[in-house]
C-alpha cells in the first residue's frame, strides 16, 4: 500500500507511535521545525468529485519564496499536483461549477489581491479582476459566467487616480478623519466610512458592478441556486457600531443599469446575530447561523436556523443542542443540513434531518473538523486536525473517513512528540472542568516535572484535540503542559461560558488553579516548579493569577490587558465593554471595571514576569503591557518588556515567533 492511499487507521497508529515510549530514535521538536511543517486550509471538492483543491501554507523566513500555494489531490487518493507556483502567494481556490476552471486569490502584479483563473485544459493563470481595491473573497455563479466579489469601497480620489493610471497610494499619508463609533480594528488600524460591499464581475463583458451600498458592512454572500439572487449577512440597524446584531438579506444579482442601489429583502429580524447563509437546493429556504440571547452576545450559543427565502418563517432548528454550531450547508436532496458542532474539546461534522429534527454526528471522536466542502453529489472533503497531526485533507463516504493528504507524514515520523491526555477534575466549588495535558516525551510516572499552566485566549474558545505546536515545543523541553478549559470556554454550553460575566478572574481563576492541583495530585507536576503563561485573554488571566498567588516561579503574559478602563476608546471593543461592563464614567460600571482589573492588585505580584506584545495591536493594545511592565519595574519585581515592531495581535513574522519561543523557554528555564 502506497503512502498516498493508506487508510486512516494505519496513519493514526503510525502517528501515535511518535510520542513517548517508541523505541525508535527520534528528534525532539524545536523551533526549527516550525519552518518544516505545513498547514492546510480551504479544501474544495471538484464538481465531479474527482479532485480536492486546497491551500498549503508554511512559515518562511522573510527573504524566502511565497508561503501559500494551491495543490490538488485525487479524492480517491494519489499523488498531489501543484497548481500554482511557489514564488507567488496564492490562496482560496474555487472550482467553477462547470468544472472547467479553478480560480484563486493572489497578489502577483502588485495590484493588491485579485482573482486569477486556471484553465484545467492547460495554460498559465489569467488575471480576472483589475480593481483598485483588493478582493477579500469571491464565489462563482451557478452558471460559471459571473463572479461575486467582496471588496471594500474606495475613496473617489483614489478611484480617480487609479483610473488615470497614477500611483493611487499617496506618498505622504493623509490624516485619518474619524466620525465613527467603531473607529479601530486590528490588522486594519483606523477606520473611515469605506465599507465592505458586494460586487459582480461579468466574465463575458469583463465588467465589475457594485450591488450593495450604504454605511454598512456586508459579509458571507452566497448565490441562490438559479443565480438570480444573493444572500448575505449585514448589520443595517440605525447605529451598527453600537450592537452585535446582523440579519440575513437578499439582493438581485443583476446590477441596476444606472448604478443605483438595488432593493434589498430582509430575511431575518430578531436581535441576535444571523450569519453564514446557504440556500436550499430548491431555492425556497435559507439556512444560517443564529445567536440567541443578544444581550450577552459573546457568551451566547450559536445555533442553526432556517428562514423562508422570501422573508419570514424563521425557525431555530437546534434549540435543544446547547453547543456552538457553525458552517451550515444543505444536502442536495433538500432533506438535511450539515454543520460543525463544537463539543468538549472536539469539533464534529454533524447533520440534522429536517423531517424528524434528529441530529447525527457523522465524524466524532478525538477529531477537530475545521472545515468541509460538499459538491452536488453530496461528496465531502474535510480539513481535520488531530493531537499528533496538523490539518490534513480527508474524504468521508458512507461512514468511512479516509485521509487523502500526507504533507507532514514524513517529518512527523522523525519527531518524538509528547503524549496528549484528556483530564477531568473538580474546581473549588465542585464544578466539573475538562482539560488536556501534554506530557514530555519519555514521560515517567515515577518522576515529577516542571509544569506550565498555559491558559487559552478568548475567553470564548476551547482547547481541543488539534495539533498544538507551542505546547509540543514546551513538552520537548521537559515541561508538563496544562491546558484547562475553565469557565468562559465554549464547548460546554451557554451557562458554563456565561459564568464569568462581569467576573473575570473569578471562577475561571479557581478552575485553572484546580487544573494545576490536579496534575500535582496525579504525581505528574512538581509543585515547587510551576510556571504560568497565556496570550490575549490567556495573558489577562495570567495577570490575575500572579496577583492572587505566589505559587508560580515564573510567568509570561502576552498581548494582555491590565487596567480595563484604559482600553475603552483605545482598542476595538467598545461594544464589548459597554454590553458587559457598561460605560466607564458611570459609577456602577466603573466599580466593575476597577474590581476585576488585575492592575489594581499589582502590589501583590512577586512572580518574575516576562511581558510581550505587538506594537500595533488594536485588539489588546500594547499600552496594557507597558503599564504592567512599568508598575512591576517600580515595585522591584523581576520583569522585562518585549515589543515586536509592526506586529498586530498575533505575531506573523516567523523570526519574531522563533524569538518569542526562545525568550519564553529562556525565562522558564532560568527560573523553574
Amino acid at each position: 500500500m502506497s503512502n498516498y492511499s493508506m487508510g486512516i487507521t494505519f496513519v493514526l497508529s503510525a502517528l501515535i507511535s511518535v510520542f513517548a515510549g517508541n523505541a525508535v530514535s527520534r528528534e525532539s521538536l524545536s523551533s526549527d521545525h516550525l519552518f518544516r511543517l505545513s498547514y492546510l486550509d480551504n479544501p474544495q471538492i471538484s464538481p465531479d468529485g474527482e479532485w480536492i483543491a486546497y491551500t498549503e501554507s508554511k512559515y518562511i523566513l522573510e527573504d524566502e519564496d511565497s508561503s501559500n500555494r494551491i495543490w490538488m489531490v485525487p479524492s480517491s487518493g494519489g499523488r498531489v499536483i501543484p497548481m500554482t507556483t511557489k514564488t507567488e502567494t496564492s490562496f482560496s481556490p474555487r472550482w467553477s461549477p462547470d468544472g472547467k476552471y479553478l480560480a484563486f486569490l493572489s497578489n502577483r502584479n502588485n495590484e493588491g489581491t485579485q482573482v486569477w483563473r486556471l484553465d484545467l485544459r492547460g495554460g498559465e493563470a489569467v488575471q480576472l479582476t483589475h480593481s483598485p481595491q483588493s478582493v477579500q473573497s469571491f464565489e462563482w455563479s451557478p452558471s460559471s459566467d459571473r463572479l461575486l466579489l467582496l471588496m471594500q469601497d474606495i475613496s473617489s480620489e483614489d478611484k480617480l487616480a487609479w483610473e488615470q493610471g497614477e500611483d493611487y497610494i499617496q506618498k505622504t499619508q493623509k490624516p485619518w478623519v474619524i466620525d465613527r463609533i467603531q473607529f479601530k480594528e486590528d490588522y486594519l488600524g483606523y477606520l473611515d466610512r469605506r465599507r465592505t460591499h458586494i460586487y459582480i464581475l461579468d466574465l463575458y463583458q469583463n465588467k465589475i458592478s457594485q450591488l450593495t451600498f450604504g454605511d454598512y458592512d456586508d459579509f458571507s454572500p452566497a448565490w441562490s441556486p438559479d443565480g438570480k439572487r444573493i444572500a448575505f449577512s449585514s448589520n443595517r440597524t440605525e447605529e451598527p457600531d453600537l450592537n452585535y446584531n446582523s440579519d440575513i438579506w437578499t439582493v438581485s444579482s443583476t446590477p441596476n443599469p444606472e448604478g443605483n442601489p438595488a432593493t434589498l429583502t430582509q430575511i431575518t429580524s430578531h436581535e441576535g446575530a444571523d450569519d453564514s447563509p446557504n440556500w436550499s437546493p430548491d431555492g425556497a429556504h435559507i439556512v444560517h447561523t443564529s445567536v440567541t440571547h443578544a444581550e450577552t452576545h459573546l457568551y451566547s450559543t450559536q445555533h442553526i436556523a432556517l428562514s423562508d427565502a422570501k422573508g419570514g418563517g424563521f425557525e431555530l432548528l437546534t434549540k435543544p443542542l446547547d453547543r456552538m454550531l457553525s458552517k451550515p450547508r444543505y444536502s442536495n436532496d433538500n432533506g438535511s443540513i450539515y454543520f460543525l458542532l463544537e463539543d468538549s474539546g472536539e469539533q464534529h461534522l454533524a447533520k440534522i434531518i429536517l423531517s424528524t429534527g434528529d441530529v447525527r454526528r457523522l465524524i466524532g471522536g478525538r477529531n477537530v473538523v475545521y472545515d468541509y466542502t460538499i459538491n452536488s453529489e453530496d461528496e465531502l472533503a474535510l480539513l481535520i486536525s488531530q493531537p499528533y497531526q496538523p490539518d490534513e485533507i480527508f474524504t468521508y463516504d458512507d461512514g468511512v473517513l479516509n485521509q487523502r493528504s500526507f504533507v507532514n507524514y514524513d517529518l512527523l515520523q522523525t519527531l518524538q512528540l509528547g503524549e496528549v491526555v484528556e483530564v477531568k477534575f473538580k474546581s473549588k466549588d465542585g464544578t466539573s472542568i475538562e482539560g488536556f495535558v501534554v506530557k514530555p516525551p519519555g514521560f515517567s510516572p515515577n518522576k515529577r516535572y516542571p509544569t506550565i499552566l498555559d491558559i487559552h485566549g478568548g475567553p470564548q474558545s476551547q482547547y481541543d484535540y488539534s495539533f498544538n505546536f507551542d505546547a509540543q515545543l514546551l513538552a520537548a523541553n521537559g515541561y508538563l503542559v496544562v491546558h484547562p478549559n475553565p469557565r468562559g470556554s465554549t464547548g460546554y454550553g451557554r451557562d458554563f461560558c456565561l459564568a464569568i460575566w462581569q467576573n473575570w478572574g473569578g471562577p475561571d481563576y479557581e478552575d485553572v488553579m484546580a487544573a494545576v492541583d490536579d496534575v500535582i495530585s496525579r504525581g505528574w507536576g512538581d509543585p515547587k516548579r510551576l510556571g504560568v503563561m497565556g496570550w490575549s485573554y490567556g495573558g489577562m488571566m495570567t495577570n490575575h493569577v500572579i496577583t492572587k498567588t505566589e505559587r508560580f516561579k515564573a510567568a509570561v503574559t502576552g498581548a494582555s490587558a491590565t487596567l480595563y478602563a484604559a482600553n475603552y476608546g483605545h482598542d476595538q471593543y467598545q461594544r464589548w465593554w459597554e454590553q458587559e461592563l457598561g460605560l466607564p464614567w458611570e459609577p456602577k460600571a466603573r466599580e466593575i471595571y476597577e474590581r476585576i482589573s488585575p492592575f489594581n492588585q499589582v502590589t501583590k505580584v512577586k512572580t518574575p514576569t516576562l511581558i510581550v506584545g505587538g506594537e500595533i495591536d488594536w485588539n489588546v493594545p500594547i499600552i496594557n503591557s507597558e503599564q504592567l511592565y512599568l508598575a512591576l519595574k517600580r515595585l522591584g519585581v523581576d520583569t522585562q518588556l518585549v515589543v515586536y515592531p509592526d506586529e498586530y495581535h498575533n505575531l506573523s513574522t516567523p523570526s519574531y515567533i522563533v524569538d518569542l519561543h526562545k525568550r519564553t523557554l529562556d525565562w522558564f528555564n532560568s527560573r523553574l
